[in-house]
């Protein structure tokens, strides 16, 4: 059902005209990624589907029944609220229906034949289900403790950082879930935790989103559906991060003297993808079904949860042997006993490491465990409480968050050429003309005399990242660099990064940027403690999250069924109108999806089949109906359970 429609939208800053005849519609269900280049339109986009500004031309047609809320940049609060009462004032509503649900229940065991009261019932329900508010104090504590909020719990949340209320923002959004959402940049001041934590809540809530992100990995979790802005329009491409490539690529091959560089880079991230990415999420699925099978097994002898638990550790350790044989290449930094603590919280206890020459590493963890603080300290910039660093004879090339190396006074052409002349000495001893220099970082020549503090944020990191790599240097030092760049730019990085030849040491949230450029981890893991690991990040991630499953199982299976039998029999004594009618309508519909998934497999196996309909359609359809066999399966299942246990009080 279609929720949302832009027909023919216009829309124009100043002289520049950013969308020309866009028309888009946004169905229930669907999770839409906006990409495109930095001021190519995208955040303009998504205001006019909000409704926040108006098209100059176009209709804009919606669903006169649903709620749309999105994200504040910087949102604002009440005067006098703490962090939980802030969150739970959106909420009101919610609670308010819990309430007259319970209400109505109490009404309904005297009355069972009061129509008006079962509609009602049934009404308000419906509507929790969708919400999914039935538990909603759970939920709150629970999106307190993944959003580190906990800790402040109970401050006011207006004295909170600029991030920290966004992060309270959002966490009262997905507990609310309106009808569509719409997300900018929602993974910025979230580490990877959070947002693994995010995407998990967006696809298993069913939300319908509209998001703009930069975050490849969260993009190609999270959509089902990416569009990309491009020459004042949009083009639509079904699927994540993956399939935009494989059909962006199909696209430009028709133009391929036009695009040759785009379409190598297509074809290069496509085969990166495809050897990396889905040999790891064959075994992460694999990880995920082992541990669900567990489930049931490990209430009959909860050791085999210790038992799995051993057996992770052991898989996370195994790859770290990789890099331990002694190496030949230059050492840059020699690490013996570090420790470093701050207000009496330690950062850093004992660190023991070596970093050579060509070494790639990727400083990762929880906000505020001490990676910028290790940064600065290899810099000589902050003083270790303790411990020895040896240095060689290097030079170092720093990025940092706040561009310290650009003069706001200056220009581009100044900053690139202080002494004057067009040409820029490059770090392998060649030279480049400015324009053609940064014309690679996206730069249009009319921006060679515009001050730097004229620059939005990340015009100023491309501007940073393209004076660093004019530099000769043997290490670079690099704090968060993907932040406020788009993909665009970002491949452009690490495409730099990966033919760089010396050492290579920066902190980032970015996974997939982490996976493609590092060959080695620093992961912090809080209290000082440091890990070091020659692993994939996205599969180190993996393992710590099912180790994280088991301990969540082990504790449910401690105090398990009188609760939440306890729980159930004070919610309803019998199926609610919606769940009898899923019960009964559920088998027809599940053997429908098998009589399709079975056809579909059969195409695949069938060249004159797949060629005829597609091999990529074919395949798409396919995981759509597999997602929904197992969404109505679980549906079934669950209710079949709930009936039962309803028999037997």
């Amino acid at each position: 059902m279609a929720l949302i429609n832009l027909f023919d939208i216009d829309k124009n800053y100043d002289v520049k005209q950013l969308l020309k005849g866009v028309n888009f519609t946004l169905n229930e269900g669907e999770r839409v990624a906006i990409i495109g280049q930095n001021g190519c339109g995208k955040s303009t986009l998504l205001k006019i589907i909000s409704n926040e500004i108006e098209p100059d031309s176009g209709r804009r047609v919606v669903n006169s029944k649903i709620v749309i809320d999105s994200l504040s940049q910087n949102p604002k609060f009440q005067d006098n609220l703490n962090v939980r009462d802030a969150i739970e004032a959106e909420l009101t509503e919610l609670k308010e229906a819990k309430e007259r649900y319970n209400e109505l229940s109490k009404l309904i065991s005297k009355d069972f034949n009061n129509k008006a009261l079962l509609e009602e019932h049934s009404k308000i329900g419906t509507y929790l289900d969708h919400h999914n508010a039935w538990n909603l104090d759970d939920k709150i504590e629970r999106v307190l403790q993944e959003f580190k909020l906990k800790e402040y719990e109970y401050r006011d949340v207006n004295s909170l950082s600029g991030g920290e209320q966004r992060r309270v923002a959002l966490a009262s959004l997905i507990l609310k879930k309106p009808d569509i959402l719409l997300l900018d940049e929602p993974t910025n001041h979230l580490d990877v935790y959070m947002v693994e934590f995010l995407e998990d809540i967006l696809i298993k809530e069913r939300f319908t989103l509209v998001i703009i992100s930069h975050d490849r990995h969260f993009i190609n979790t999270i959509a089902t559906r990416i569009i990309e802005i491009e020459n004042m329009n949009i083009v639509s491409y079904i699927g994540g991060y993956e399939q935009y490539l494989i059909k962006k690529e199909q696209r430009v091959q028709s133009m391929k003297r036009a695009h040759e560089n785009l379409l190598k880079f297509l074809k290069k991230e496509e085969e990166w993808l495809r050897k990396g990415v889905r040999a790891r999420l064959t075994r992460n699925q694999g990880r995920k079904k082992r541990v669900f099978e567990l489930r049931e097994k490990a209430k009959k002898d909860p050791t085999l949860i210790r038992k799995m638990v051993i057996e992770l550790e052991r898989e996370k350790k195994s790859f770290n042997s990789e890099g331990s044989s002694i190496s030949k290449k230059k050492m840059l930094f020699e690490i013996e006993n570090l420790n470093y603590s701050i207000g009496g919280k330690k950062l850093i206890e004992n660190l023991t490491i070596r970093i050579l020459q060509r070494d790639k590493i990727a400083v990762v963890g929880h906000n505020g465990s001490g990676k910028s603080t290790l940064l600065k300290i290899l810099l000589g910039r902050v003083e270790a409480d303790s411990g020895t660093i040896k240095r060689g004879d290097f030079s170092i090339g720093y990025f940092d968050q706040q561009r310290e190396m650009l003069d706001d006074n200056k220009s581009i052409m100044e900053t690139f050429l202080p002494k004057g002349g067009d040409r820029i000495e490059l770090d392998n001893g060649k030279s480049m003309h400015i324009y053609a220099y940064l014309k690679n970082f996206l730069f249009p020549e009319e921006y060679l005399t515009k001050k730097i503090g004229y620059l939005s944020g990340g015009e100023k990191n491309r501007v940073a990242l393209a004076l660093l790599f004019t530099k000769k240097v043997d290490c670079l030092i690099l704090d968060e660099p993907t932040n406020d760049l788009d993909i665009q730019t970002i491949n452009i990085l690490e495409e730099k990064l990966i033919n760089f030849q010396g050492a290579l040491i920066f902190v980032s949230h970015d996974r997939y940027f982490i996976d493609k450029i590092a060959s080695k981890l620093l992961i912090f893991k809080g209290n000082g403690i440091i890990e070091e690991s020659y692993q994939n990040y996205s599969e180190y991630l993996s393992i710590d999250k099912s180790i994280d499953e088991l301990y969540r199982i082990d504790s449910e299976i401690k105090r398990e069924s009188k609760t939440t039998s306890h729980y159930r029999v004070k919610r309803q004594t019998k199926l609610s109108y919606r769940d009898q009618r899923d019960l009964d309508r559920l088998p027809d519909i599940i053997e429908e999806l098998e009589s399709r998934i079975d056809e579909l497999n059969r195409c695949l196996s069938n060249p004159e089949c797949y060629m005829q309909r597609g091999l990529i359609e074919v395949a798409n359809e396919l995981k759509k109906l597999e997602d929904e066999y197992e969404e109505k399966s679980d549906r079934y299942l669950e209710l079949l359970e709930l009936q039962e246990e309803l028999e037997r009080q």
